[in-house]
């Protein structure tokens, strides 16, 4: 059966959609080109072949033909308790690997838990930096540049997408003070009176929890006079986020933490700049002055300097766009990362 031949198994135990899910969707596609795999639990892309927990018992009953397991890659805390689980009590014959992207000092179940595990892989190396073990691998993400790619007839997308106003600034990702939402507008409400040719697009979903925080960002853009600067389009479906990022001319990633922050490669390589907080893998990608701006976190006067020198000169605004699509095509492919993880993948399964 055409499900024996797994070599991977990618387990995604969270039903919401979430930056890892989005982390999964993108490279398990392109890692398929080189090795085989297989999904268990949620799954919402049809690309990556979906098997039961039933099918995975059978499949990790048994060695690969070449006697070595098949690799269980974990990327949250729960899937790791699961994979020790299936190893050591239910003595399934699977290689345990563990993606560690946080950027902060891990709990003890948490190191307990990535001790455990065979591989160990993170993102960058301030992720590695609170490692407690040293990692098998750096290896930053990467963007697919088919997907997110650069369009010059920006007015007609705006309009195509209901965006108001001659230029957009986006920020991405769901509504709450951790993603540097607060930071965004009153960044913006300080520098939007300057650039009248400029509006300010969120897009992001609002959970019940953050729905106080939202209506307290709306009442401070209304009493600044700006609400009609401002457009919430709020939850989105993956399929538009491609366009969205095409139509904008600046996008602000200015998370207080970030694992690593597709975001930012995203944007870039839309072919639009980004100004970014020093905290993920913002700093690895962008180049100061070329592709944008790093600031500090948390700080919203920083945030409105950026902004005001980025919009002042439209002509370097451009060109750092452009800058920004040559550095995502050069380091940041989602083919670069993918390839990287096989590689690692296949020193376990006896490939290399």
């Amino acid at each position: 059966m055409e499900e024996d031949k797994a070599q991977i198994i990618i387990p995604n135990l969270n039903p919401r959609f979430s930056g890892i899910t989005s982390t999964i969707i993108a490279v398990v596609p392109e890692q398929q080109k080189e090795l085989d795999f297989a999904g268990v639990g949620y799954f919402i892309d049809k690309r990556i072949r979906h098997i039961s927990w039933r099918e995975f018992f059978r499949l990790s009953s048994r060695p690969l033909k070449n006697g070595k397991n098949r690799i269980f890659h974990c990327r949250r805390n729960i899937e790791m308790v699961y994979g020790l689980i299936f190893k050591y009590i239910l003595r399934r014959k699977i290689t345990l690997i563990f993606t560690s992207t946080a950027q902060r000092k891990h709990t003890w179940l948490t190191k307990f838990l990535y001790k455990r595990m065979d591989g160990l892989l993170t993102t960058s190396p301030r992720a590695a930096s609170f490692l407690v073990r040293k990692p098998d691998a750096i290896i930053p993400h990467g963007t697919n540049p088919e997907i997110y790619f650069p369009i010059e007839d920006k007015r007609a997308l705006r309009a195509e997408l209901g965006l108001e106003n001659e230029h957009s600034i986006g920020i991405f990702g769901r509504v709450r003070e951790q993603k540097g939402v607060r930071e965004f507008v009153e960044a913006m409400c300080e520098i939007l009176p300057k650039h009248p040719e400029y509006n300010a697009v969120i897009v992001g979903q609002t959970t019940p929890k953050f729905v106080p925080f939202e209506n307290e960002m709306k009442q401070l853009i209304k009493d600044a006079g700006l609400s009609s600067r401002f457009q919430w389009l709020g939850k989105v479906e993956f399929e538009k986020i491609p366009k969205l990022f095409r139509a904008m001319d600046l996008v602000c990633a200015v998370s207080r933490n970030e694992g690593f922050g597709l975001t930012c490669l995203e944007a870039m390589a839309s072919g639009v700049p980004v100004i970014a907080t020093k905290t993920g893998g913002f700093d690895m990608v962008i180049r100061e002055d070329s592709d944008g701006h790093i600031i500090p976190c948390n700080d919203a006067k920083a945030l409105a300097k950026a902004l005001d020198i980025s919009l002042s000169d439209p002509e370097k605004l451009r060109r750092m766009g452009k800058n920004s699509r040559e550095r995502i095509l050069s380091s940041f492919t989602i083919s670069k990362e993918a390839s990287a993880i096989n590689a690692v993948y296949k020193k376990f399964l006896g490939l290399s």
